[in-house]
């Protein structure tokens, strides 16, 4: 009988415990996960409706430790490259290309518009259990953190893993088009985000001789693609007619945006405290699984 009494007390604490989990510590963590996601969405902050006016224009300079044969200045105002300035040594005689947008151009950086996006979706299913919100069950706080989880690995994942394109599709990208004087036709050139850095490629496309004892393979999707890396005719500049293109140079530099790190460390902290959450949870509902209280 004392056992039983014994058991039923230990019992009865796990359950005050839990029911403290539920209806203190999960709102505690919720708002502090509001808290977190709030600064990160403030890096990512757009003109409103309002009067806050234009987002602010930042100037970065590209760089690159292994080549100087591109140099250049991006100017990012919010989610968008609102002019690139490029000059280009071209490797085989030297002489400089200098290219900029035309002034009435913006080029959309998709990454960071759905980056932003997730992190307000995550947001928003937060605030949907305010305070005075009553958890019944472990199981519907795991449900929640799936989902804000979902979103912000989706919000991740937007910024540290580029589009793979192939050599076509980045040559009948918008962006070829967005310079002033127009491009030659063996550029191409390719923007992207990758982790907390804007990056800038630029291909140089040479023809194969119709001699060429190469054997013809299309390249197919990278974020990257290396001299050497071949391109079909049929999806190419209409300049260059027939022929086979290969790349014969690649020129990649870049530049760290400052904000984009700020808001990876806040999607891993917040990632951090979701798993935490979780793993509570789960301590207790291994004992009573999907009970109310």
């Amino acid at each position: 009988m004392a056992t039983v009494m014994a058991a039923t007390a230990a019992e009865r604490a796990v359950l005050e415990e839990f029911r403290w989990l539920l209806h203190d510590e999960v709102h505690a963590v919720l708002k502090q996960l509001q808290d977190i996601l709030k600064e990160a969405s403030l890096r990512f902050t757009l003109p409103g409706s309002g009067t806050e006016g234009p987002a602010k224009q930042e100037n970065f300079i590209l760089g690159s430790c292994g080549t100087d044969q591109v140099k250049g200045v991006l100017t990012l105002q919010g989610d968008a490259l609102s002019q690139a300035d490029v000059n280009l040594k071209m490797p085989r005689n030297n002489q400089l290309l200098h290219f900029a947008f035309r002034e009435d151009k913006q080029w959309k950086l998709q990454q960071i518009q759905d980056a932003r996006n997730h992190v307000s979706q995550a947001i928003y299913l937060l605030t949907s259990r305010d305070q005075s919100y009553q958890f019944k069950t472990g199981a519907e706080v795991l449900k929640l953190m799936d989902a804000v989880m979902l979103q912000l690995t989706r919000a991740r994942n937007r910024l540290t893993t580029p589009a793979t394109l192939t050599l076509p599709e980045i040559a009948a990208s918008g962006l070829t088009r967005m310079f002033a004087p127009a491009l030659p036709s063996d550029l191409l050139v390719n923007v992207y985000i990758n982790l907390n850095k804007l990056c800038l490629t630029v291909y140089q496309l040479h023809a194969l001789q119709p001699n060429s004892t190469k054997n013809f393979r299309p390249a197919g999707g990278a974020v990257l693609h290396s001299p050497g890396a071949m391109l079909d005719p049929l999806t190419a500049h209409s300049e260059w007619g027939s022929q086979r293109l290969e790349v014969s140079h690649v020129h990649k530099v870049e530049c760290v945006i400052p904000w984009l790190n700020d808001a990876l460390v806040y999607f891993t902290v917040s990632l951090q405290l979701c798993q935490q959450l979780k793993d509570k949870i789960s301590v207790f509902s291994s004992y009573w699984s999907y009970r109310p209280f």
